[in-house]
């Protein structure tokens, strides 16, 4: 076993152990150059009957899996083969597994259940559709870690193919008895993406009842014989998803996501509602036919057909992973008649364009302009819709704008949301929540737009102040926000560190005080070094702030004549 405080590959410093299985144990570990923590998973040369095969196909799961990027999977960066061991060096997730809530705390409500069971036909449906396609094979509670953001992350690909014998729990070649399809078994059959279908519903009908499919009696009864209290069209999709012959399951984890997005309409009292207001609707429409000539019930069916086509296009774009694919479904959603006011659509487009790679470029930009802008009159019927369009954009702009020549300019970014948030104050709806937030992006960006000219006209003085202003809120308010996205975070900070030192002394003409001053800039050194990055992108983006820091600090001490000595 690896020793605590000892260094693995010159860099991963063991810190404790988090964890073991039967033939692995898992650490946590820092790599301090980066100030960045990992887990370390070794799995020992004298803890398996044949290591070299067992070591063979850690290697080739692992090459596969150090190619994969989902939201609810670790990425595995680097894989150490020593003489004893085998290492692996992955993300290391906070938080408990599923199992332990189990034990904790029985059977978890059926809301939350049904939440992580979204989550994890994602990353199916995204490990399903790689070439070849990852069959997971192994889905259980204790394979799914429960994060404190309420998300779940899906850990251990079986890449240490635990197996204890004589102990039903722990990990087989094949799967865990209880949880594992029947095919998973000797000669009853090839796995595929049913296989994981099946492990998905027995790991829900543990979840939600408490039973553990894994031990005596090793049967799974129809969930409301445990709970009547449980939904009749969740019933039907876990004894769907559980079926001994892959033929009469889910067909795929897409097929699935959408019976769990639609299990209230299933459900047993849904449908006696459903089929009351279908016979009032019968009645009004056979009336409209009669009266009507049928004009008003073909319109109907019409507005229906769109709207269930729009959403099918929306759910489609939802799940695929490929970028072209998702651009292209969003914008015809946007093109069928009378849904361009809706705002799902661009919604699923900006987020689209920052999921991509985290740039917002020229011509995405250009794009969803023209999407906006060819559609302001049928958003703007909705204020609401339209508002929280503009507000999103104008964001985007703000953190995400690439304009082309390569650089990082944060002035270029805040000025070209200015008209996106000017469009929110004036079209926000009255509760508006973002109402106070938009004001104060835009009065930052038209300081920049015309702050050039103020300087020329020399009519800047009293600008600095509520410049300075707007610029604390935004720290105080989003920066040390811990669940805003670390990109957004640091865009923030770095603005705030960069403002404090180019107008260091503009803001002590305006009458803001030293004290002031450097309790912002005290503000940004904390919550810059107390960033945990988690991609290279932001950790580039954190250390050239912290690289500057000391600059900022010297600037403060120039300005408010506070200096202790050295070079200017």
């Amino acid at each position: 076993m690896l020793e605590i405080g000892s260094l693995v590959d010159g860099k991963y410093k063991i810190l404790s152990q988090v964890g073991q299985g039967g033939m692995s144990v898992v650490y946590m570990a820092i790599n301090e150059k980066a100030n960045k923590t990992w887990a370390v998973k070794e799995v020992r040369k004298d803890g398996v009957l044949d290591f070299e095969a067992v070591k063979q196909g850690l290697v080739a799961e692992t090459d596969i899996l150090k190619k994969l990027s989902h939201p609810n999977l670790p990425s595995i960066i680097d894989v150490i083969d020593t003489e004893d061991s085998f290492i692996i060096i992955m993300d290391y997730v906070q938080g408990n597994s599923l199992n332990k809530a189990l034990e904790e705390y029985g059977a978890q409500p059926q809301e939350c259940v049904i939440e992580w069971a979204k989550q994890l036909c994602d990353v199916l449906g995204y490990l399903h559709s790689r070439q070849p396609p990852i069959i997971y094979r192994d889905m259980k509670p204790a394979n799914i870690m429960l994060k404190p953001d309420g998300n779940v992350t899906l850990i251990d690909f079986g890449t240490a193919r635990e197996f204890k014998e004589k102990n039903l729990a722990d990990t087989t070649c094949l799967g865990t008895v209880g949880y594992a399809a029947p095919e998973q078994f000797g000669g009853m059959g090839q796995t595929d993406a049913r296989t994981d279908i099946y492990c998905l519903g027995a790991t829900l009908y543990h979840l939600v009842t408490g039973c553990n499919p894994s031990e005596p009696p090793y049967e799974m009864k129809p969930i409301r014989q445990i709970n009547p209290g449980l939904s009749s069209g969740l019933e039907r999709i876990i004894l769907k998803c559980t079926q001994r012959n892959p033929a009469d399951r889910y067909q795929s984890a897409a097929e699935l996501m959408y019976a769990l997005d639609h299990y209230e309409e299933i459900d047993d009292l849904y449908k006696k509602k459903q089929k009351k207001k279908l016979a009032g609707f019968v009645t009004t429409v056979s009336l409209a036919l009669v009266f009507a000539v049928g004009g008003f019930a073909l319109n109907y069916l019409a507005a229906q057909k769109a709207t269930d086509t729009y959403q099918s296009l929306l759910y489609e774009a939802s799940k695929t992973a490929d970028y072209d694919k998702k651009l292209s479904l969003y914008g015809q959603s946007i093109a069928i008649p009378n849904k361009a006011g809706e705002k799902e659509a661009y919604l699923g487009l900006i987020q689209t364009y920052k999921d991509n790679d985290s740039v917002f470029s020229v011509d995405e930009a250009n794009q969803l302009t023209k999407y906006v802008k060819n559609n302001k009159a049928a958003l703007q019927k909705n204020p609401a819709n339209y508002t929280e369009v503009c507000f999103e954009t104008g964001k985007l702009f703000w953190y995400y704008y690439d304009y082309g020549d390569g650089t990082e300019n944060q002035v270029t970014k805040a000025k070209s949301s200015v008209e996106w948030f000017q469009d929110v104050i004036e079209n926000a709806p009255a509760g508006y929540k973002n109402l106070n937030m938009a004001k104060v992006y835009a009065n930052i960006g038209t300081f920049y737009r015309d702050i050039t000219t103020d300087i020329t006209e020399a009519s800047d003085k009293g600008k600095y102040k509520p410049f300075f202003d707007n610029i604390n809120e935004l720290l105080n308010s989003v920066a040390t926000d811990e669940n805003e996205s670390e990109i957004v975070r640091l865009e923030l900070l770095e603005l705030s560190r960069s403002t404090i030192q180019q107008y260091a002394t503009k803001f002590k003409g305006d009458g803001i005080s030293e004290k002031d001053i450097t309790k912002m800039y005290e503000l940004v050194e904390k919550t810059v070094t107390g960033i945990t990055t988690t991609a290279d992108k932001t950790e580039e983006k954190k250390n050239k702030t912290v690289s500057l820091l000391s600059d900022t600090k010297q600037a403060i001490e120039t300005a408010y004549g506070t200096q202790t000595g050295g070079n200017e």
